[in-house]
């Protein structure tokens, strides 16, 4: 699926974009389940919380920036199910991770229009953390990205530095959303990568990213999908404990092992 050079260029920089893995006609369908999503299950609300807002907004786009989001919608539509266990998506994973990949999770983030919410510069590992480099966040561009409505950004090589310590809570203690500090890593130093629906573009877990605010009139819809070497041993957050749908090889022995009474390592 993929080429050296794109495999050459994500170990370098820490992410790629793939383009056109999925076809007109699944993005179609990945649209409309999605639409009906939203309306059934997402939540909608100012998104992620502490200091980096008053750096990244003023008080007007503060008070409106929101976020729609919603957990696993695998869980919750066939189209969605099927996008995630996709045999090219898959493949592209298998030439990053190893033969052996593992769905850990997925997760829905749409930027509505004008107030769609930006994201501070951050790593994905203080969500769900792993021991090494077995993890790759594959994003689903349901959506054309572009500067305007708020495609991913990346610090190109930040990936070979592990995970960083990130702030953690508020000025007067209470916790907030994991961010870098704003002083050390700023969003203007990051490289745009804008990307066309059906493209995925896929990055480490450690590398470092955010996001402008939505400014457009028209949604920004991407889908996260979580995929990792099954013997990648997570050590806290999202869907910690939980053994997922092997997308590519088998699951190896030493790797968790779905029962019926939960999930075990064997």
């Amino acid at each position: 699926m993929l080429t050296r050079e794109q495999i050459d260029f994500y170990h370098e920089n820490g992410y790629v974009r793939i383009p056109a893995v999925f076809t007109p006609d699944e993005i179609r369908r990945m649209s409309d389940e999605l639409d009906q999503l939203v309306q059934d299950w997402a939540v909608t609300n100012m998104g992620w919380t502490g200091p980096w807002r008053q750096v990244y907004m003023d008080a007007d786009a503060e008070k409106k920036s929101q976020l729609t989001h919603l957990h696993d919608l695998h869980f919750y539509s066939a189209a969605w199910c099927r996008a995630v266990t996709n045999p090219r998506l898959a493949e592209a994973m298998a030439d990053l991770l190893g033969p052996n990949v593992e769905l850990h999770h997925t997760t829905l983030h749409l930027k509505p229009p004008e107030t769609g919410m930006p994201f501070p510069m951050h790593q994905d590992s203080p969500f769900y953390q792993h021991e090494g480099f077995g993890y790759v966040d594959a994003i689903v561009h349901v959506d054309d990205a572009t500067s305007e409505n708020g495609c991913l950004r990346f610090l190109p090589g930040s990936n070979k530095q592990g995970h960083l310590e990130h702030v953690l809570k508020m000025p007067d203690g209470t916790p907030c959303s994991p961010h870098l500090p704003t002083d050390r890593y700023r969003l203007a130093d990051a490289v745009e990568c804008p990307a066309h629906s059906g493209d995925v573009v896929a990055f480490s877990i450690y590398t470092i990213h955010g996001s402008e605010i939505n400014r457009t009139n028209r949604w920004r819809r991407l889908v996260r999908v979580g995929y990792r070497d099954p013997l990648c041993r997570q050590i806290g957050g999202q869907s910690i404990g939980r053994a997922g749908i092997i997308v590519h090889g088998t699951r190896p022995v030493g790797a968790l092992a779905p029962t019926l009474s939960g999930n075990t390592r064997l």
